[in-house]
């Protein structure tokens, strides 16, 4: 395994990444910073994918030589740290709350998904890690304060919180493979042939009920508006 593919896991301390200064963690200070490089590595991953951003790629994008970029990142895992807390600085994090906790939820709900879809990689980055930078607990702390008339303790705020994020990523994640899916009406098509035959075949009535039932809006928005209204009305404020 290459030291840019990572082993899913940083062994950078917290404290040295997020709390020490903009500088390099060995070595002389080279002519660019850490927030360049992180600027030109979200700009990769938002072009063309996370698949996109090596550690000699945002290398030749800041004009450095690739080792140098180690003394800021050692692996792409801590990159990976950095892109999230960078783009998660276009998080409101000063928005008035109404004091109704699900409303507050769903909006910030809402907000998560317009995050994710303009950085679509995010959806799948998120889950996989744990993220602990400023502006992410920024906004963690905004979602925090929106869950207090739940009467929820912190432990519980945070669950849901967790919970309200999971579901956001994988809805996106979702979404955007649809989106791309939808670029081959061919395939749409034999889809919606392939199960209607099977739904009047009589060993799926409830496939055949679920299809035949009135429908409802299909735009992203509307289906992403239902879901999280189901999740967030759902909760327990026990």
């Amino acid at each position: 395994m290459t030291r840019d593919e990572g082993t899913g896991a940083t062994g950078v301390d917290p404290r040295e990444l997020w709390l020490a200064p903009d500088r390099p963690r060995r070595g002389r200070r080279p002519a660019f910073s850490r927030e360049a490089i992180t600027v030109a590595a979200v700009a990769l991953a938002d072009a063309e994918g996370i698949d996109a951003v090596t550690m000699r790629r945002v290398a030749a994008e800041v004009g450095a030589g690739v080792m140098s970029l180690y003394s800021y990142a050692p692996d792409k895992e801590t990159l990976l740290d950095l892109m999230i807390d960078h783009v998660n600085g276009e998080l409101a994090t000063h928005a008035p709350l109404t004091g109704d906790w699900r409303a507050d939820l769903k909006g910030i709900g809402h907000l998560q998904r317009d995050h994710m879809l303009r950085h679509p990689w995010l959806a799948t980055a998120v889950p996989a890690r744990r993220t602990l930078g400023p502006r992410t607990l920024a906004f963690l702390e905004h979602a925090l304060a929106a869950l207090r008339p739940s009467g929820l303790d912190g432990g519980a705020r945070l669950e849901v919180f967790a919970q309200l994020t999971a579901f956001v990523a994988g809805h996106v994640a979702h979404e955007v493979a649809q989106a791309e899916a939808a670029q081959d009406p061919g395939r749409a098509t034999a889809e919606a042939l392939y199960l209607a035959t099977v739904a009047a075949d009589g060993h799926h009535p409830e496939l055949a009920e679920a299809l035949a039932s009135a429908g409802r809006p299909v735009t992203p928005d509307a289906t992403f508006a239902r879901f999280l209204n189901r999740l967030v009305d759902g909760l327990d404020a026990d």
